[in-house]
């Protein structure tokens, strides 16, 4: 029986019948996956090959609101996945989405994430091959909660981690930072803020290949979403035991994201970036990584912002703009409510 519920009930959460019709009509029907049985059947030429090494990776999205500029919670579930395999050298390959829906959840917002995630999977060569839902009550969930898995390969011979990383290497950046922390806050509409700016998320696994491409020693990668670029990098100097340094002047912000910063009293290196990540490279492949990034659309601003240093192990600082420096910490808590 086709769909025909113009919103989500209890009852699509029991098992039967008008479960059965959500599953089919909302997810199946689109993501197309390999069989309806309780689990994935994987295979791939890439798994056999002497040395090659899975990686697997999980997180859950909350966002409000649904939708935004440049994005949904759909395309953030399935890039922020693909990312996570993408910045540890991996070859990303298929997901999982867990589906938590609340009550009255409208079914035509419920198809648009769908068709988004669809999108976003098909373009990144990625398959959607399981999944499950579940519905609760009203107020029990902010309309919609996804939680992807993803898995990838690692071909034989890449190893890229925090711990690989040696004083002098340089730090890039892919583009401007706290896109997307400055979408969603102006989404939500709670400080009567107009903006233009779209949401960075995208994925990054053409990135990563192509600064792989440029730079065979490349060390590690990191992607900047909760706590910005920040605490990415104070969580890689903590790992590597060694100090970073940046510059300033260096770092790409949009006058907008800028602008918005001072507004609200923000530090926009603590902003979420969904479409960002941060490299290790040795200084002599720094230019030929920034020419590979700067042919792609996910790097036209990308950028050498600093470098990792011996002095102050496991410290971030900034060389400011008015010729001092200062700690870049970690946050204790957060700037501002969750938004990835």
């Amino acid at each position: 029986m086709a769909l025909r519920d113009s919103h989500v009930t209890m009852a699509h959460g029991g098992g039967g019948r008008a479960m059965r019709d959500l599953i089919e009509g909302v997810f199946t029907s689109v993501f197309q996956p390999p069989g309806m049985e309780d689990q994935a059947r994987l295979m791939e030429a890439a798994l056999q090959e002497p040395g090659a090494r899975l990686a697997f990776t999980t997180d859950g999205y909350v966002v409000a609101p649904l939708e935004f500029p440049g994005g949904d919670i759909g395309k953030l579930a399935v890039c922020g996945t693909i990312n996570d395999l993408a910045v540890g050298g991996a070859r990303p390959l298929w997901l999982s989405a867990a589906f938590i829906i609340e009550e009255g959840c409208d079914i035509a917002l419920l198809r648009r994430i769908v068709a988004s995630m669809a999108r976003e999977a098909e373009a990144a060569g990625v398959r959607i091959v399981t999944g499950d839902t579940k519905v609760v009550g009203r107020g029990a969930a902010d309309g919609v909660f996804i939680t992807t898995s993803g898995i990838g390969v690692i071909p034989p011979g890449r190893d890229l981690g925090a711990a690989r990383i040696r004083a002098g290497d340089a730090v890039i950046v892919n583009g401007s930072l706290g896109d997307h922390g400055a979408v969603i806050l102006a989404a939500r509409g709670e400080f009567a803020l107009e903006t233009r700016l779209e949401t960075d998320c995208a994925a990054l696994h053409g990135v990563m290949a192509a600064a792989l491409a440029a730079a065979p020693g490349l060390r590690a990668a990191r992607d900047c979403t909760r706590g910005g670029l920040a605490s990415a990098l104070n969580e890689m100097a903590l790992e590597a035991g060694l100090g970073v340094m940046l510059e300033e002047d260096r770092i790409p912000l949009r006058a907008e994201v800028r602008g918005l910063c001072e507004i609200l009293g923000l530090d926009p290196l603590y902003l979420a970036n969904e479409g960002r990540l941060v490299l290790f490279v040795p200084e002599a492949q720094a230019q030929a990584v920034l020419a590979a990034l700067q042919t792609l659309p996910e790097g036209q601003g990308a950028a050498v912002i600093g470098h990792a240093v011996a002095a102050h192990p496991g410290q971030v600082r900034m060389q400011t703009s008015f010729g001092g420096s200062r700690i870049v910490d970690m946050l204790i808590g957060d700037q501002l409510p969750r938004i990835c």
